[in-house]
């Protein structure tokens, strides 16, 4: 009783400890990453830590997945490296034993990424759509970020406002730059005002500026000042917003509409929680690392066996999304052949230390007595 605690204790410490670093790291890919496309005027200046939240919450499953890997195969590695395991089986126990503790730390975490898996995320995913979504569908002066040159949504325009006051729908400072049946127009102005048409149609009306009009290469411009020029938007407030990709739909939805797009993700919310399970059984064989070598090439394995896990569940939701592969077969395939494997490395560590079935059952029941 008293080793399952201290083992249990020892594996929520380091895994507290790699969920921070991974988790941070995480928020600042992601947060670098949001921020380029803010100033590239491809997401909104304003939602961009709601964005950063929620994409942090798409890759919890896959985090508190790598997490309870790597803090179990930290945690028993560094038992072989200070040669605990060695008083171990010399104790007559087997490498079975690790089993329970491991599941009793695990099995909540693992609950917690079925849940992210399921719900969660695809909220997340959906949030992250609807606000990407709604913001191309605002119009251009919208969409500027002052200070910056903003192409418009058609990519045939470019913005530069100083400032805009969106309340007041006024503007000031403005540069616009267009092309059309390749001829270029330029057009500069002190001020604007936006105003809407009785249609519905959106227009920023610039006062006080210049028009200079010619084709690029040539030197025939024409140049005329003006006090008062209309410039139309591309607005589309009407626009519905698109249809959800299947990542972004709720689990509900994806069962009662099963397509191959669908059973494909369902596939894939299905293994995220069987592939920690299976995952923190699979760090227990191996873990083992021999003090005398070294841990490096242990680790660079098991990396890999991770890595290599995660990219074979992916190819099998790509194959049924793509109806190469049949959702019952692809459901269970690739665990299958994950816990066939565990099953051979549990074997062939037991071996080598010299444990067997009969020896083990008969110590249990001469326990009991």
């Amino acid at each position: 009783m008293i080793f399952r605690r201290a083992i249990v204790a020892e594996l929520t410490s380091t895994a507290s400890a790699v969920f921070t670093v991974l988790f941070s790291i995480l928020f600042s890919v992601g947060l670098v990453r949001i921020l380029g496309q803010a100033a590239g005027g491809r997401v909104d200046n304003q939602a961009v830590l709601q964005l950063v939240a929620l994409t942090a919450l798409t890759w919890l499953p896959v985090i508190l997945t790598l997490t309870l890997f790597v803090a179990v195969l930290m945690t028993l590695s560094r038992a072989y490296r200070d040669s605990e395991m060695v008083v171990w089986f010399a104790a007559g126990q087997s490498l079975l034993a690790w089993v329970g503790p491991v599941l009793r730390f695990a099995w909540p975490i693992v609950v917690a990424i079925g849940l992210l898996a399921f719900f969660v995320s695809p909220w997340s995913q959906a949030q992250i759509e609807d606000a990407r979504t709604r913001f191309a569908q605002r119009d251009d002066v919208s969409r500027v970020a002052p200070g910056r040159f903003i192409e418009s949504s058609g990519a045939d325009r470019v913005f530069f406002i100083e400032s805009v006051d969106l309340e007041g729908g006024e503007v000031r400072n403005v540069f616009v730059s267009s092309r059309s049946r390749g001829r270029e127009t330029l057009v500069v102005a002190q001020n604007g005002i936006i105003e809407v048409a009785p249609n519905g149609d959106r227009y920023i009306v610039l006062r006080n500026g210049r028009r200079y009009e010619g084709t690029p290469g040539k030197l025939e411009y024409r140049t005329l000042e003006f006090d008062s020029y209309s410039i139309r938007i591309e607005s589309r407030p009407d626009r519905p917003i698109s249809e959800r990709r299947a990542k972004a739909l709720p689990t509900f939805d994806l069962v009662t509409q099963p397509t191959s797009t669908n059973l494909g993700e369902i596939l894939w919310r299905i293994g995220t929680p069987v592939m920690a399970l299976l995952i923190t059984l699979l760090a227990i064989p191996l873990s083992y690392t021999n003090p005398r070598v070294g841990r490096s090439m242990n680790l660079i394995i098991a990396v890999l066996a991770f890595a290599v896990y995660v990219n074979v569940l992916n190819t099998a939701r790509a194959y049924v999304q793509q109806d190469r592969l049949a959702f019952g077969i692809g459901v269970w395939v690739v665990h299958g052949a994950v816990l066939a494997v565990i099953v051979l490395l549990f074997a062939r560590r037991l071996t080598v230390h010299g444990w067997s079935p009969l020896r083990y059952f008969r110590r249990r029941r001469e326990g009991a007595k």
